[in-house]
């Protein structure tokens, strides 16, 4: 399970389980650990709807 994240020019892939980096074009290193602190405190939510979704 992993989510995309696009902004701008910059794309970054996050696996959820463990939550870690599986790649980066352009964010800088805060904007990862931002996004990495967002997605633990969503994991849940994030899980559920990916649930939802593919179910």
């Amino acid at each position: 399970m992993h989510v995309h994240i696009a902004k701008a020019q910059k794309y970054a892939k996050f696996w959820l389980n463990p939550i870690t980096l599986g790649k980066n074009y352009g964010f800088i290193s805060k904007e990862l650990t931002e996004i990495r602190n967002l997605i633990a405190e969503n994991h849940d939510l994030i899980k559920e709807k990916w649930d939802e979704y593919f179910s």
